[in-house]
């Protein structure tokens, strides 16, 4: 049998830009995705924090360093400036691979910029506002 598992997630990162005229997408700072292992065009999942809101999409590369995150395209319309969001990206792996899988999960703090890059979580753990 196969899973479903979390691969990546960028947590936190604020929406620091909405545009409903472009034609789809997230543009995300591309130092982002590369810490979580991310690439251009990957389908994600989008989980605003502050509306509850969900929605899949997929990426773009934006400007390297910039801490930009904006929601392009019917999207946009679900989120507010300075929400936060968690990006999550899934893989499908056999049972035989789940016990050694780990994912890579990357919090974000203050200007959308890496706090701390890890593979694992834990039930109860608490994230500052």
């Amino acid at each position: 049998m196969d899973r479903t598992m979390l691969r990546a997630k960028i947590h936190r990162v604020a929406v620091s830009e909405r545009d409903a005229a472009y034609e789809g997408s997230l543009t995300l700072d591309v130092e982002l995705m590369e810490q979580a292992d991310l690439v251009q065009f990957e389908r994600v999942e989008i989980y605003d924090v502050d509306n509850a809101n969900r929605f899949a999409t997929y990426l773009i590369e934006g400007e390297r360093g910039s801490g930009e995150c904006c929601v392009n395209g019917a999207a946009a319309h679900l989120v507010a400036l300075g929400d936060r969001l968690i990006i999550a990206s899934y893989t499908t792996l056999a049972d035989r691979d789940v016990p050694t899988h780990r994912p890579r999960i990357v919090l974000v703090g203050e200007g959308n910029r890496v706090r701390q890059v890890k593979h694992h979580e834990r039930a109860g753990a608490r994230v500052d506002r």
